[in-house]
């Protein structure tokens, strides 16, 4: 899988997804003030340097200190979250697919019914009733609920895959159900599980941000949710600390925009005929100017639309 050719959009996806990685990574690192420690007094204006660079929230704690260690904490929720869910509806859409018959009836069913109830709404009730929420438990809860559309995705993808040809010769050859599933269905759907992945890191970090607004999240832990969260009860807002409710939104919107743009262009690059496409676009709109008939990028030729018809993620989205 070569990256030559890629479209600027992925790298500028790469470089924020890089930089917010190692805002949470490194961060905790380079700001070694305890994000629990009293550095300053209630809404504490910004400083030049040192732990009140982002000023102090409503406890005094430095903010900037809580941003790092908050970014940290919601992208190992995202990321727990997101594999969870991601595997569960791996697993019950290859299996709904594949083998069809009564099986994939009574899964697609589970399947629908889930789709019937919005997650979040099943989310909050779940964290209700547990008597303790701490960082794992959070994503556990969103892991176990959040998986339904992947399942149903990938149901509709395998169940085409299994009528395929190279299917039969894996029968007739002797491999057993999860040998198929594993070596001749799981790699033609590599690249739609890869950015469904994606979309499910970015979704989960979003029900625990809106969770930790709601007074539901993790206790004893710092995320960008909570950050909100105490910053709206302490009214930041109404008294213009901005400081306390500017830095976790801005780095939220940050995680989850480079998170959807990076899913957006990934397409590029399991699909090498969409760069073909595009640079065959390129070339014809370059030799139309030059012999001065210019030519619109969206008339180059059908070879780009081509490739966006045999995308698997495109025929998934279309059935």
């Amino acid at each position: 899988m070569s990256l030559r050719g890629l479209s600027p959009r992925f790298w500028v996806a790469a470089v924020l997804v890089a930089f917010v990685v190692l805002v949470g990574l490194i961060g905790p690192l380079i700001v070694s003030t305890n994000p629990d420690a009293t550095v300053g007094g209630l809404y504490e204006e910004p400083r030049c340097c040192g732990p009140l660079i982002l000023g102090a929230d409503n406890e005094g704690q430095s903010v900037i200190s809580n941003l790092v260690y908050g970014t940290r904490t919601s992208l190992i929720i995202g990321l727990v979250a997101g594999l969870i869910g991601t595997a569960i509806g791996l697993l019950v859409g290859l299996v709904a697919g594949y083998r069809g018959g009564w099986i994939d009836d009574v899964l697609s069913a589970i399947v629908n019914v889930g789709l019937a109830i919005p997650v979040l709404v099943i989310i909050i009730l779940v964290s209700v009733s547990l008597p303790k929420r701490n960082l794992y438990t959070l994503a556990l809860v969103i892991g176990f609920t959040a998986w339904f559309w992947v399942a149903r995705a990938v149901r509709a993808q395998s169940s085409s895959i299994r009528t395929r040809e190279h299917i039969d010769v894996a029968k007739l050859s002797g491999a057993g159900f999860w040998s198929i599933l594993r070596r001749d269905v799981l790699p033609y759907l590599l690249s739609y599980v890869v950015m469904a992945c994606i979309l499910q890191i970015s979704g989960a970090i979003l029900f625990e941000s809106t969770l930790s607004m709601l007074g539901l999240g993790a206790s004893n832990t710092t995320s960008l949710g909570t950050m909100l969260y105490w910053a709206i009860q302490w009214g930041s807002v109404r008294t213009g600390a901005w400081w306390a409710f500017v830095p976790p939104t801005f780095m939220l919107t940050l995680i989850v925009f480079s998170l959807l743009l990076l899913q957006s262009s990934l397409n590029e690059v399991f699909n090498p005929r969409l760069r073909r496409g595009r640079a065959a676009r390129k070339k014809a709109v370059k030799e139309g100017t030059e012999l001065g008939t210019p030519i619109e990028a969206g008339d180059a030729g059908p070879v780009g639309t081509e490739g966006i018809l045999e995308s698997p993620v495109s025929a998934g989205r279309d059935r």
